[in-house]
């Protein structure tokens, strides 16, 4: 069977990264674009070969089309992911659901109602290590989980490679925590393994920018357990790095080498020193987990469930930052 893909928009950074894994995935094909900036999407599919839609209605109408990818402003993803899922095609889409847990919900809705598949990119969550990371928890040899931290930092405020519309708060709903740090924020969610009760954030401009371009968020469990998410477009050679603190040990990756430490007491003598631990290997990517669930009528309700979360945590984080105060998630909207 195959998949054929319109690609919504090309405004995210890693809109071709998607296009490629399409190219290169063995049952599917790129079949149509449609982008909100006209010349763009007119010069996107020159390039792929394939025809360009100036209404995104026309291209959801195509019998031809069976899928989307969507790389739309995050401003704009409830507006074109309800559409597709209304117009009978499965989506794949870049994070956030949306910036909101309203929109998020609203998304999903459209989805079930519409019997299509939606996965979300949470690259991460099918990394080796956080298999690895997920094995250590569930045999306890961290024992009682007290504090997780996750960072992940780039320079692109500094040296300009990001493009320019990253840095607009209308299209992006926030900087550098929403963009970069969904990846430590999901991490640092499910190694807690416990509902977060609620959200402290502070934001830094540290460019000027419109968006923040350095952040922290603080998210606080009834167990007492705290997460620490760090997120900037403003570090040079910054580490991506994890650290998991328990009451009998810990566990550290990527300071800076991406290897997996551990030391603990709760091992019958084992890792007494620090000892590296050997990744796993990565898992299927969510791209190819999308095309199978639309092949074989299936779904991942753990991709979903943590991106409706991602989404949770980080409208309240955003939240957090603009009213200078700590957020409970009870306080918002669903």
């Amino acid at each position: 069977m195959t998949i054929r893909i319109g690609k919504i928009s090309l405004w995210h950074v890693h809109a071709w990264d998607y296009i490629k894994q399409a190219q290169e995935h063995e049952d599917t094909v790129m079949a149509g674009v449609w982008d909100e900036d006209p010349e763009r999407g007119q010069e996107a599919a020159n390039r792929l070969n394939v025809p360009f839609y100036a209404s995104l209605a026309d291209m959801l109408a195509q019998d031809n089309i069976d899928a989307v990818i969507v790389d739309a402003p995050t401003r704009l993803h409830e507006e074109v992911i309800t559409a597709a899922a209304k117009a009978g095609k499965h989506i794949f889409t870049e994070k956030v659901i949306a910036a909101t847990q309203v929109e998020s919900n609203a998304i999903l809705r459209a989805v079930r109602e519409n019997r299509v598949k939606m996965t979300v990119s949470l690259p991460r969550l099918y990394a080796g290590y956080t298999a690895t990371i997920q094995d250590v928890l569930e045999r306890g040899l961290l024992g009682q989980v007290t504090y997780v931290r996750a960072r992940l930092s780039h320079d692109g405020a500094i040296t300009d490679w990001l493009p320019q519309h990253f840095y607009s708060l209308q299209d992006c709903q926030g900087g550098a925590l929403i963009d970069l740090g969904c990846h430590p924020m999901y991490l640092t969610r499910l190694f807690l393994d416990q509902e977060v009760t609620d959200v402290h954030a502070n934001f830094g401009y540290i460019t000027g920018k419109e968006v923040e371009d350095n952040a922290v968020a603080t998210l606080s469990t009834s167990s007492g357990a705290v997460g620490v998410v760090e997120a900037g477009f403003v570090n040079s050679h910054s580490p991506f790095a994890i650290e998991i603190h328990g009451t009998e040990g810990t566990l550290l990756y990527g300071t800076p080498e991406p290897k997996l430490l551990i030391r603990t007491k709760a091992a019958e003598g084992q890792y007494t020193d620090w000892t590296e631990l050997p990744v796993a290997e990565n898992m299927e990517s969510a791209f190819n987990q999308w095309v199978t669930h639309i092949q074989q009528d299936t779904e991942d309700s753990t991709n979903i469930n943590m991106a409706m979360e991602l989404t949770r945590l980080m409208e309240a984080a955003n939240r957090s930052a603009k009213e200078a105060r700590r957020i409970a998630l009870t306080e918002l909207q669903s």
